[in-house]
């Protein structure tokens, strides 16, 4: 059974079993999440959401994703700039998907 449903503004598609990173979420690691804003599941789609319909996902750990490095510059006017980024997730494991 496929599902897509919205979380952090984007749209992931996913299966029972499934391991999946989503923006930082506020909850603990082994703690059950609930999301309720599912587009479409097995093929049925809503107007904008299907009724009753529900993915339940079990966080596995939060963290910070690797570093990456912004390096800005304007040639031949000695600018340069270098910034670094790690973007913070929540990993979740998608257990089960309600119809």
């Amino acid at each position: 059974m496929k599902a897509i449903f919205v979380t952090g503004g984007k749209q992931y598609c996913v299966s029972e079993g499934d391991t999946i990173f989503v923006e930082k979420l506020d909850v603990e690691a082994g703690k059950d999440i609930e999301f309720t804003d599912v587009l479409m599941v097995d093929g049925k789609i809503g107007t904008p959401n299907v009724e009753g319909a529900k993915v339940i996902c079990t966080a596995v750990k939060n963290g910070k994703s690797k570093k990456i490095v912004v390096f800005k510059y304007h040639p031949k006017k000695k600018y340069r700039k270098t910034q670094g980024h790690r973007q913070p997730y929540t990993k979740l494991e998608v257990k089960k998907i309600v119809d």
